[in-house]
């Protein structure tokens, strides 16, 4: 028993000997977001949520007026995005609400409309 013991602490020890690259977190989950936008899936927080997670959907569409972000909600409903070509990123083209883009990191954004926030993939071209 005092063998196993040992051998459970040399592995607690090993774990813990190289902390994690918090940038090298940030690029994988950036990796996984934009992963699981190609797959359907984008994180939202809804309602004021404080906490993301990825239970909202992505669908794009072509239409007269270029192409638009259905963002589906898990419980009902959905909200739709314009994608605009002078550099602001999406605008609601719902028209109720205004949009707010918000650059959160290489290629990501985060798109805030009413009590909503939705992260999104976006050619950021480095900026933060």
């Amino acid at each position: 028993m005092r063998t196993l013991w040992g051998f459970a602490g040399l592995l607690l020890l090993a774990a813990c000997g190289g902390a994690p690259d918090n940038g090298d977190l940030a690029e994988a989950e950036a990796r996984g977001s934009r992963e699981a936008a190609v797959n359907g899936r984008i994180e939202c927080a809804l309602e004021d949520a404080k906490l993301f997670d990825r239970t909202c959907t992505v669908e794009e569409m072509s239409g007269v007026d270029g192409t638009v972000l259905v963002v589906g909600r898990p419980n009902v409903g959905y909200r739709r995005l314009q994608i605009t070509t002078d550099g602001r990123g999406v605008v609601s083209a719902d028209g109720a609400e205004a949009a707010k883009v918000t650059i959160v990191g290489d290629g990501m954004i985060e798109v805030a409309v009413g009590s909503d926030r939705y992260r999104l993939p976006a050619n950021t071209g480095g900026a933060t």
